[in-house]
């Protein structure tokens, strides 16, 4: 053995270390800057999401394209590198511990846990979170005026959206009791829940809860509270979202109307909501995020944003199929959907 490599020495070591460079270059075109065939230099963006449900998407789709719009073309010079942790927290901290080793450029985090799982895998890497309901109860930022470290990005939750929608069922509707379904594991959901009891409190409308841990749970939570609730109330909630048509069903061979925490779901079949698009909190997320990978800003030097944007939208074949009549004042508040 010896005497072969004495014989092939000079041959074997320099295939070694042509393998060597080549696997090196792999390496680098998979993760962290690298330069693309004009000589540009090409970021990497690690993008963590919780679950996949269409407001996280829309939310990725405006991302996206403030990053295109800011010059950062997919396939140009930048790359995404997708991770869906199917709404598992041990999956989601895994993808972000792989983003640090890989050593990606910036960490888009869409959805509270992701977020959360980011800031625990680094303190280096720049983070820009986006659909998180509340930042600061969540331990990523001080406070709404000032971001953390390495951290900075939109929330999901505008401060009158909750209180609007309470007031829009005491004052518009007959209901007496409001059915709220949530994940009592998800951080983002017990502070909505919280809004929603302080905001019930400055009406006769009583609350009733069903908690769930995963989207199997959701129906049967829904179908629970039937004899209970008048109408249903879905916050933003990772896990009743994602399974939405489920307290669909049952709403609608009910008779009991569904207000949600965002507009997407009125598209699945809900019947009401005070909300905002995806779309512009990911591309207000996504302007921060040009930002720092340009070098105009640190992270720690962007404030944390609000959804700019607020309006009252009803589905006018869910009122029908949920048994609601809609009022000619209606018409003055809200923008309609077939």
């Amino acid at each position: 053995m010896k005497q072969t490599i004495k014989r092939f020495g000079v041959p074997i070591l320099f295939s070694i270390l042509v393998l060597s460079g080549c696997k090196g270059e792999e390496q680098s075109a998979t993760s962290g800057t690298k330069e693309n065939g004009k000589g540009e230099k090409t970021v990497t963006i690690g993008v963590t999401q919780i679950i996949q449900h269409p407001s996280l998407d829309a939310a990725f789709d405006g991302f996206k394209k403030a990053l295109e719009d800011g010059g950062f073309k997919e396939g140009e010079n930048v790359q995404y590198n997708i991770q869906n942790a199917q709404g598992d927290m041990n999956n989601s901290q895994t993808i972000a511990n792989n983003f640090v080793s890989d050593g990606v450029d910036l960490i888009f985090a869409n959805s509270t846990p992701s977020a959360q799982s980011a800031l625990n895998a680094t303190k280096d890497i720049p983070i820009v979170f986006t659909s998180v309901t509340d930042p600061v109860g969540a331990s990523l930022v001080p406070s709404m005026d000032q971001a953390g470290d390495n951290i900075t990005g939109t929330t999901d939750s505008h401060p009158d959206a909750i209180r609007k929608t309470i007031q829009f069922i005491d004052e518009q509707t007959d209901a007496k009791t409001v059915g709220l379904i949530y994940n009592a594991g998800e951080q983002n959901s017990l502070a909505q829940i919280e809004k929603v009891k302080e905001a019930a409190k400055q009406t006769d409308l009583k609350l009733v809860e069903a908690s769930v841990s995963t989207t199997a749970e959701v129906k049967q939570a829904a179908e629970s509270l039937v004899s209970k609730a008048d109408v249903f109330y879905i916050v933003t909630d990772n896990t009743v979202v994602s399974a939405i048509e489920s307290v669909v069903s049952v709403a609608n061979e009910k008779k009991i109307p569904v207000f949600t925490g965002e507009l997407d779901s009125l598209k699945r079949g809900c019947f009401a909501a005070y909300g905002f698009d995806y779309y512009d909190i990911g591309y207000q997320a996504g302007e921060m995020a040009v930002a720092i990978l340009k070098g105009e800003a640190k992270p720690a030097e962007i404030k944390p944003e609000y959804p700019k944007k607020l309006k009252l939208v009803i589905n006018k074949q869910a009122a029908e199929k949920q048994g609601i009549k809609l009022k000619p004042e209606w018409d003055q508040m809200a923008e309609y959907i077939e």
